[in-house]
Parts: structure tokens; C-alpha cells; sequence
């Protein structure tokens, strides 16, 4: 059956069944009343002897004796105290991943299993939404157990009423402001909100107290109904409880309404205390937030002096919600039944608002099993249906093929069959040798892209060679040590002497020849690879030597630009110990490592050649502090293989032959420090008959040779000497063209 343009708001109370069938109006814009109901209980579903059960039973029997609800939309409500209601602010995501962050916000703030509850949630208003990021978004979560939502459908289920819509009264109360009394949203100015509207909703036994300017929204449950006022009462006035209800519903009228007042007292104080608490709380959590006006709305709001209490206590301007602004309908609002109650229709007209879809909160806790199962139900007469015509289809379509197959005989196509036959044989040889001629051709391709690849990769090792060659620094032709001039013309004075005084020759010393030792360089003793299929295995037992290594670097480099406009002083320099250079005191490169790792490249990975080279340099004299052993090693070779010295590299070929390009770019990185030894003292020989040297005048002892009497037998000059390794990672390519992948090989070039 269609449904109907109408829908029906119900209330389930503890007092009374309110409900109110609306529709839109002409315009679209409002609402119109089209009927109403308000079946009152003989008595409050809360007195010890009433039976609830029974009670709204035969409510909701009287309520359709009365109503025709056929073919209308139903919305229900249940109370705000018999469920949860969450407001959470998100934090800057992406509108995509809400989803899975309501669902854990769910998992947290329920204090259930998600399996024995019934949820639903949705993004409110504002926020700002740019480049598919969320920001400033507040999404508002409900939530009930499933056993208190079978029991709050059992009075329609067994009137066989199909509920459409299930809702918490808060939210049903708070879509009443939002549409009814403030701005529509599309003229709300984010940035200047209206001030906000409480409106207080008075029940038998707890009050709803909804606070909205209609982009944010705050709720509390106030355990403070109208039962409060009839047992202050009761207990006052030495009266039965349905004597004092009349008496708080006609206090105007009673005998001395002085003495019913100055009993209601304690209570209306107590009220208003609740409520001044409950607002401090929300202008505490939002100190942007500003109060206009409360809004009552219940039976209970009737009682008389109550709206004025408040609004002296609370300092605020407090009325009853009287009218609906946007409710239309003047056949049935200006009936006097609905005029006497009309405070207690405020949820239902949120009710019928959600229905219609004008609501702003549009949340349903109605359990998808029992829409799954009605909409089954629905269908059953189209399934039956559809069965039956596809039953009688198949029939005919068997009738056809069953004729056809009555006057079919094999022999009649038995020269089709072997012609066909023939065919497919043929189509598959001649597939066959098409697949076959592709797969040549690929293989061709292929053989033809390594072919033109070998062009450009036969300068690669040339160019590895080429770039270590350019970044181990050397002195100039023209640069001496003046340290060793110095030795030198000692030397040569003492040979003068030793002519002139015609020493014996076991004693003399030999003339000196100018050898050159070119502090300012790095001498390479070794440089040898090996493959390997993932770099990782080699990385990963090295990582802390390269962190250290890299650390250092950044930290020269970091100090270098710090002091570019003043010269370091000696008190400016520590001495280096073994791994560690100290800094600002207590920090040390490892600390500083600490500090670039965010900054750290991935770790090499794949397949790719290791590069060692093994070498020593002189660079340690106390002249050349700080800049010696691991330090003149970080500042000089280091320094060219992580790029810190800019462009060095120049390019053989492919399309950026000529060009200088960074280590990285042909496949250099990760430099580690493997291996640093102490400085040790190393005697460099200078005579003409040095037997047994390195070509050098280098020979294998270490310390200049003295006679018994302590004299300088052989002359020379005792040096500082340091070794270490380096290794780093080398994957081949051409800057400019296509990575090549690292082929595999033997372990030297």
C-alpha cells in the first residue's frame, strides 16, 4: 500500500498518549496540523498500584478507535533518560575517514558492546569543509539498548502498528527550536551564531533541557518532574496523591492558593537551582556561548508562578512555548481540546517535522532487522508474482526449444559439424603461431632495449671512478708544508756541518731531498664492491655507523652556516672521541642524530652494489686541530658523497651528458664510516739510501733509527697517521633517463 503524504508524531507519556498528524503546506515551507489526539491514563503510569502495561494498552486502542492511521508514516518517541546522547568534536580529517572514527568514538563512549545496542549518528551543521578536510565538525551520536527499544515497540507491535521512525524526545525537542524558533540555517552566520534558545521540557518524573543556537547542540536529563510538585503535596498538605495533582493542575482555585504556593516552594527553588547549574555547565564548556530566552514546554510548565520564578531567579526571559510558528492549521489549533494541552505536543511536532524531512537531526533507532523484515514482507506479493511469470516463461521457452529439438536429426549437419571442426582446428593452429610469433617479438624488444641501454651503461663505472677521483681533496702543485721546509733546511744545515767538521760516516747524515707530503689530501689504498640482491641485509647491521656518520655531516654543516660571519675560536672546538663529538655540552652525535632522524631517507632497498674504500691520510698534525682523523674524513669525502659539497658530478652520457649533476643522482648514497682507526705515528725517511721504502721514502719503521748514544742515525720525518673504511651504496643509473635495475655479478670490477 503507498504510503501517504501525512505522518503521525506519537508520545508514549506517563501521563497521557500525545499524537499530531501533520503534513506541508502549500508553500512547502510549513507545516499543517491535520489532526491531533490526547488520550489521558485514569491514572500516572509511576503510582504503585498502576499497571503500565494495561494502561497504555488500552491507550493506543482508544488512540486508533478514534484515528485512521492507514497508509500514514508513524514516528515514535521514547524518552531522553531511556537512551544515550553524545555531541563529540572531531578532531582535522579527512570527510572519507568519519565513518571509521564515529564508529570508534562509538566503541568508547557507549558504555556497551556495540552488538547489544541500537545506534545511529550524524555530522550537525557547520564546520568547515575545504580539500576534502573536515575541520572544527561535530557529529551528534544516539544510542539504546536493544531491549529497551523491543520494549518501547511492544504497544504498537501488538496494536499491529509498523513504526517508521523511532526517536529520543531531546532530539525530537531540539529539531522543534532549530525550525521553529530560530533562523534557518542557510542565514545563520557561522562566525556570529543567534544566542542560544533552552527550552525545558517538563515530564512526570525528569525534565529535557535542550540548549541550541542551532549549529551546536547540548542536552541534559533534570531528575525533576512534575510528580515533584504533587508529593511536596502530598507530604505538605496531609493529602492523597490524586488529590494533590488536581490541586497543583487548579492551585489558582484552590481555598488558599497562599499556603499551596509557600508548600511548592522548596520545590520551585530547587528547579531553578537545577537549571542555573545546568546552564553554568554548558556556558563553562562554551564561553562563546550566549543565552536568549528559556522556553517551557510539558503539562507540568502550566503550573502557575513558575515561568515568573524562573525568570527571576535565572535572571533571563522565560515564557511557555505557546505557539508553533511554522505549524499551520487553524481547524485544529483553535480547538479547545488541543489549546488546554497544547504545551505537551512539542515532541510530537518534532516527530511529524522528522517525518516530513524538514528536520535538522534526522537520526532513526528504529533496528534495521524490523525495516528488513517489513520490507520482505512488502514484497512477498510482487516475489509471489514474479515466480509465477518467470514460471510461466520457462514453460514456453521449453515448449519452443522441446519443438525445435523434436525436428532436429544429427545426420542433417553432420558435413556442417566436420567443417566446423575443421575451423576451429585451424583457428587455433593459426593462434598458436600467432601467440608464438608475439612472444618472439617481446623477447626481440627486449633484447633490442638492453642492447641501447649498454650505451650508456658502459661509462657508469668510468664515472663512479671518476666522481670518487674528484672528491678526495688535494693540495695544489704549488703547496708546500711549511712545517716541512722547515725539517728540510734543518736538514740541510745539518749536512753542511757535518762536511765541515769531517765527521766519520757512520755518524753523518745523509743529504735530504725535498719530498712533498701533501697534508691536505685523503691517499687511497684500496677500492673494491660487492653485490648484493637487498641492500638491506648490508644496511642494517651498519645503520647506527651510518646515523653517525650522516649526524656529523649535518652538524657541520648546521654549524658552518651558523658561524659564516664570524671565525670559530679554539675554545669553539672539542676533541673527537672514538664514535662521539660532544656539542652544546652535553650533546653528542648521536643525540644529534636523534634530531635529523624525521628527516632520515628510507632505507636502501632491492638490488645495488656496496662500494668500500680503504685509505689513511696526514691531516692530524696539532695544527690541523680540529679538522683531523674521523672530523677531516666527515668534512672532506663525507661531505661529497651525501651532496653537501652541491654538484660535483659530471655526466658521460645519456641526455644529460656534461652536465654536473649530486652523487645521488648517479646512484651514490648512504656513505658510512666502517671502520676508524686510532691516529697513530708513522716515520717518513728522507734519505737518498733509504733501503726498502715504498717508493716514497717511506720505510717499514715507524720511528727515526738512533745510535746507542742516542744519535740520529737515519733522518726523516715522524708524521700522524690515520686509516679508516668507508663504504657506501652505489645502484646504477643514467641522470635523466630510465632507473636501471642492478644486475648481478662478482664482487670486483
Amino acid at each position: 500500500m503507498a504510503r501517504s503524504r501525512n505522518v503521525w508524531g506519537i508520545d508514549i507519556g506517563k501521563c497521557a498518549l500525545k499524537a499530531l498528524r501533520c503534513s506541508h503546506s502549500s508553500d512547502g515551507e510549513n507545516l499543517v496540523a491535520e489532526s491531533f489526539d490526547y488520550v489521558e491514563y485514569p491514572m500516572l503510569l509511576t503510582q504503585p498500584e498502576a499497571d503500565p502495561g494495561e494502561l497504555v494498552r488500552d491507550a493506543v486502542e482508544e488512540f486508533l478507535s478514534r484515528n485512521d492511521i492507514s497508509g500514514d508514516t508513524i514516528a515514535v518517541s521514547v524518552p531522553g533518560q531511556a537512551g544515550l546522547s553524545k555531541f563529540i568534536k572531531l578532531p582535522p580529517v579527512e570527510a572519507s575517514k568519519i565513518p571509521d572514527i564515529v564508529t570508534y568514538e562509538a566503541r568508547q563512549q557507549i558504555p556497551f558492546p556495540l552488538e547489544q545496542v541500537i545506534w545511529s549518528w550524524q555530522r550537525l551543521e557547520g564546520g568547515i569543509e575545504e580539500s576534502g578536510f573536515v575541520i572544527d565538525a561535530e557529529i551528534a551520536l544516539f544510542a539504546m539498548k536493544r531491549d529497551q527499544v523491543t520494549k518501547a515497540l511492544e504497544p504498537f507491535k501488538e496494536a499491529d502498528i509498523e513504526i517508521d521512525i523511532l526517536q529520543l524526545s531531546p532530539v525530537s525537542l531540539a529539531n522543534v527550536v532549530m525550525f521553529d524558533q530560530l533562523p534557518k540555517l542557510s542565514e545563520v552566520d557561522p562566525e556570529a551564531p543567534p544566542p542560544s534558545i533552552v527550552l525545558a521540557s517538563m515530564g512526570v518524573d525528569s525534565t529535557d533541557l535542550i540548549v541550541t543556537n542551532g549549529l551546536k547542540i547540548w542536552q541534559r536529563t533534570m531528575p525533576i518532574g512534575g510528580s515533584n510538585f504533587t508529593r511536596a503535596l502530598v507530604q505538605g498538605m496531609r493529602m492523597t496523591f490524586p488529590k494533590a495533582e488536581n490541586l497543583k493542575r487548579n492551585a489558582a482555585r484552590a481555598d488558599d492558593p497562599k499556603k499551596v504556593f509557600q508548600t511548592l516552594r522548596p520545590v520551585f527553588n530547587e528547579f531553578a537551582s537545577e537549571l542555573q547549574r545546568s546552564l553554568n555547565y554548558f556556558t563553562g564548556q562554551d564561553r562563546t556561548a550566549k543565552i536568549g530566552q528559556v522556553l517551557l514546554v510539558g503539562n507540568a510548565a502550566k503550573l502557575r508562578g513558575l515561568s515568573d520564578f524562573l525568570a527571576k531567579q535565572l535572571q533571563l526571559e522565560v515564557h511557555r512555548l505557546r505557539e508553533f510558528k511554522r505549524l499551520e492549521g487553524d481547524l485544529i489549533l483553535k480547538t479547545p481540546a488541543y489549546r488546554e494541552n497544547q504545551l505537551a505536543f512539542a515532541t510530537v511536532y518534532g516527530l511529524a517535522m522528522q517525518g516530513l524531512g524538514v528536520a535538522s537531526i534526522r537520526t532513526n533507532l528504529l533496528p534495521s532487522d524490523v525495516t528488513r523484515d517489513r520490507l520482505i514482507q512488502a514484497k512477498k506479493p510482487w516475489a509471489v508474482a514474479a515466480m509465477l511469470g518467470l514460471l510461466v516463461a520457462a514453460l514456453i521457452n521449453f515448449l519452443g526449444i522441446y519443438v525445435a529439438w523434436s525436428s532436429y536429426s544429427e545426420n542433417l549437419f553432420a558435413d556442417a559439424f566436420t567443417q566446423i571442426d575443421s575451423v576451429v582446428s585451424k583457428s587455433s593452429q593459426i593462434q598458436s603461431s600467432l601467440q608464438q610469433a608475439q612472444s618472439e617479438q617481446l623477447e626481440i624488444l627486449d633484447t633490442k632495449q638492453q642492447l641501447i641501454r649498454i650505451s650508456d651503461r658502459r661509462f657508469q663505472t668510468l664515472e663512479l671512478i671518476r666522481t670518487i677521483e674528484s672528491m678526495i681533496p688535494r693540495d695544489e702543485p704549488d703547496k708546500t708544508d711549511e712545517f716541512l721546509r722547515e725539517e728540510i733546511k734543518k736538514a740541510e744545515a745539518a749536512l753542511a756541518e757535518q762536511k765541515a767538521s769531517e765527521m766519520p760516516s757512520t755518524l753523518a747524515v745523509q743529504p735530504t731531498i725535498p719530498i712533498s707530503i701533501n697534508y691536505d689530501e685523503l691517499h687511497i689504498d684500496s677500492l673494491d664492491c660487492q653485490y648484493f640482491e637487498d641492500l638491506s641485509t648490508w644496511f642494517e647491521p651498519i645503520e647506527e655507523d651510518w646515523r653517525s656518520t650522516v649526524a656529523a655531516a649535518e652538524f657541520r654543516s648546521f654549524d658552518e652556516e651558523e658561524s659564516s660571519e664570524a671565525e670559530p675560536s679554539e675554545a669553539d672546538f672539542t676533541e673527537e672521541s672514538n664514535s662521539e663529538t660532544i656539542v652544546d655540552g652535553n650533546e653528542s652525535i648521536d643525540d644529534i642524530a636523534d634530531e635529523f632522524e624525521e628527516n632520515e631517507p628510507e632505507s636502501p632497498s632491492g638490488a645495488g652494489w656496496v662500494i668500500q674504500i680503504v685509505g689513511h691520510h696526514f691531516h692530524n698534525e696539532d695544527y690541523h686541530a680540529p679538522f683531523e682523523g674521523k672530523t677531516y674524513l666527515r668534512t672532506t669525502l663525507i661531505e661529497s658523497l651525501l651532496g653537501e659539497r652541491g654538484e660535483i658530478v659530471t655526466v658521460s652520457a645519456g641526455p644529460m651528458a656534461g652536465e654536473k649533476v649530486l652523487p645521488k643522482e648517479i646512484g651514490i648514497g648512504f656513505p658510512a664510516i666502517i671502520e676508524s682507526n686510532p691516529i697513530e705515528d708513522y716515520w717518513i725517511s728522507t734519505a737518498f739510501d733509504s733501503i726498502g721504502d715504498d717508493g716514497m721514502g717511506m720505510g717499514p719503521s715507524r720511528i727515526p733509527t738512533r745510535g746507542a748514544g742516542g744519535e740520529l742515525i737515519q733522518d726523516g720525518i715522524e708524521l700522524k697517521k690515520y686509516r679508516f673504511v668507508i663504504q657506501f651504496v652505489w645502484k646504477p643509473k643514467t641522470p635523466g633517463a630510465v632507473e636501471l635495475v642492478a644486475e648481478s655479478g662478482s664482487g670486483d670490477y
